[in-house]
């Protein structure tokens, strides 16, 4: 069982570097709004995430994007289930005020957690074998986006003895947050995020002003996708992807293209 979900980790892999390769960062989003299946969407989409300047981040996807992309938010659940089940992707609740989930290629996530270590060493930290503690037992075996710290603990012994200086580490390093409600649970976390959520919530409320300040609260789609957004770090078409796959947008068709408005409800 074990060699028939490596390969297929392996083959979505290997699928998904061909056609992030040939994603073209030219087309439009008129011309690519939706797809047939998650992966080619996730695929795409990795392939078109924004450079952001002095941030150190690898690609990632939120769940409503998706939603924005296929047209069954079931098949979306469905096919995710399955990827994360493969450990191809890993899924994050983001620290975003919403009921947010980012999506990150399991293989990005892992250069993600490499770059922290990275970060770690420059600061002279000891106990730094933690790290690889937390990628050998616990990214393998924990695949749900939260974890108990009794459990933590316990996958974590697998590499050797625990302490509370170690759990610290995971959580100053970005990859651990703490859940409010309930302490002795941790949130698996994208480390360096921080700016990235600030963007994603200011981007949100900057595009739905200038939607609502427009006389019919809409716009065609293709001098919208041109637009630069001035409070966040992720392009125009990272926000309206989220906001038109979270409901806050809707899409119609008219003679002269794709137009985007304001939802009433």
């Amino acid at each position: 069982m074990e060699k028939g979900k490596k390969r297929t980790r392996e083959e979505n892999k290997e699928e998904i570097e061909a056609e992030s390769s040939d994603a073209d960062h030219s087309l439009s989003l008129e011309q690519n709004l939706t797809f047939s299946d998650t992966l080619v969407a996730l695929r795409i989409m990795r392939a078109q995430f924004p450079q952001i300047d002095k941030v150190a981040i690898q690609p990632f996807i939120l769940q409503s994007q998706l939603y924005s992309s296929v047209k069954d938010r079931t098949q979306v659940d469905r096919e995710l289930e399955s990827l994360r089940r493969e450990k191809v992707v890993r899924i994050f609740k983001l620290n975003t005020g919403q009921d947010d989930h980012g999506i990150m290629l399991l293989d990005d996530y892992i250069k993600q957690i490499e770059h922290a270590v990275k970060r770690m060493e420059e600061r002279k930290q000891r106990d730094l074998k933690v790290f690889e503690w937390f990628k050998v037992y616990v990214i393998e075996s924990k695949l749900e986006p939260s974890i108990e710290h009794q459990e933590l603990c316990s996958l974590l012994s697998l590499g050797g003895r625990v302490k509370d200086d170690h759990i610290s580490l995971l959580i100053n390093a970005g990859l651990l947050t703490r859940q409010l409600i309930d302490p002795s649970m941790y949130w698996f976390a994208i480390p360096n995020i921080g700016s990235i959520l600030k963007g994603i919530s200011q981007g949100r409320k900057e595009l739905l002003s200038l939607l609502n300040r427009r006389r019919y609260k809409e716009m065609m789609l293709v001098p919208l996708e041109k637009k630069r957004l001035r409070l966040s770090p992720l392009d125009m078409r990272f926000h309206l992807r989220d906001l038109i796959g979270s409901g806050h947008l809707k899409t119609a068709h008219s003679p002269t293209g794709i137009v985007v408005r304001v939802s009433k409800d």
